[in-house]
């Protein structure tokens, strides 16, 4: 995807969506503009999502819409970004999306930020003056770390950059301000010769990648960092979750030192982009045999078979674009996920899984 030096972009450019969804309305990709003087450009006032729609036998089908959007409005809630848009308005805007873009698999991009009113224009930090822009766009992408990566898996460092500390800015908010971090993080991994950088948090426990939570496998216990390790509470990473308990696979919220990542029998990485990729060595150190351990690729061919629609998902996972629109329901969508929680570690769970809706 990028050269050794992580400066030369050389992948193919995408189909892109020819329409835009811009606060409830369909416009031309071409005449979605904003101000060079719109607050978010200054100040990174900004909260998006990143989702997948999936190829099945039934048509194009949206993965967890529900639990996403509602992680967007979560992430509005926290920066304050007050709007009239309800969950139902911002599911339907993404199934309709889909549908007029034509594709069959895609990654759909919601976005919310501070623009500008151009008639009574304000600056500065203070971001209230400033009207809300939402916008949703489409586009077909392909595996996120490469296509060989799912099977051969990655070569991924350590960073020399921290992630945030919750009390600074809130990793549980998907904001644009939190990815300069992750930018950071992810040009050092490019520039060294990895495809990915692994940040520890404030206390030197493993907490995510630039854009994935991260899993270890040792023996046959999966851990993850729990959410006090400052990660973004992935939609992904709780698939995960509940695929292992479903497959009988002990997995355990808890903190996870450095050199675990060294002595792992498996690792891999989840998002939305990256899906399940696994990890075949850490700062040049070979992982377990040096590729796709058999925990990862049992829990990879559950979550591929989920997203095909080939095999019936935990909970109400996938929307068919052609078949159905989201279905109300209640608490937002969402109950907790009962996750075995390691004694060592304090920090709250929050996993989410959708509500049974008829």
């Amino acid at each position: 995807m990028y050269s050794k030096d992580g400066n030369t972009k050389n992948n193919k450019t995408p189909r892109i969506g020819d329409v835009v969804w811009h606060n409830g309305e369909f416009i031309n990709w071409n005449d979605a503009r904003v101000h060079v003087m719109s607050h978010v450009l200054h100040y990174g006032s900004s909260i998006f999502e990143g989702i997948r729609c999936y190829s099945t036998q039934q048509g194009p089908a949206v993965f967890r819409l529900r639990e996403h959007m509602q992680r967007f409005l979560n992430s509005a809630k926290i920066y304050r970004m007050d709007h009239t848009w309800t969950l139902e308005d911002l599911c339907n805007a993404v199934v309709e999306m889909v549908r007029r873009s034509g594709m069959e698999q895609c990654y759909i991009r919601p976005i919310l930020f501070r623009s500008l009113d151009e008639e009574h224009p304000a600056f500065g930090v203070n971001p209230f003056p400033n009207p809300l822009a939402c916008y949703i766009g489409v586009w077909d992408w392909g595996k996120y770390l490469g296509d060989e990566a799912i099977e051969h898996g990655v070569d991924v460092c350590v960073s020399t950059w921290n992630r945030l500390t919750p009390n600074s800015m809130p990793a549980m908010a998907k904001c644009g301000a939190n990815y300069m971090n992750s930018q950071l993080i992810k040009m050092e991994a490019l520039v060294n010769g990895f495809a990915e950088g692994i940040a520890l948090d404030d206390r030197g426990y493993v907490s995510e990648g630039s854009g994935e939570n991260i899993f270890v496998v040792s023996g046959d216990v999966v851990l993850t960092p729990p959410l006090s390790s400052s990660i973004l509470p992935g939609i992904t990473r709780d698939s995960i979750i509940q695929i292992c308990q479903e497959l009988g696979i002990t997995i355990k919220e808890r903190t996870i030192q450095r050199a675990a990542l060294y002595v792992a029998d498996e690792l891999f990485l989840t998002g939305t982009a990256a899906e399940v990729t696994p990890v075949r060595s850490v700062d040049r150190i070979t992982v377990g045999k040096g590729g796709r351990g058999p925990i990862t690729k049992k829990i990879q061919d559950r979550f591929f078979e989920i997203t095909k629609g080939a095999r019936p998902a935990p909970g109400d996972w996938l929307t068919y674009v052609r078949q159905s629109k989201p279905a109300p329901s209640e608490n937002n969508g969402f109950e907790a996920t009962p996750v075995t929680k390691d004694d060592s570690d304090t920090s709250p769970i929050l996993s989410f899984q959708t509500a049974a809706r008829d």
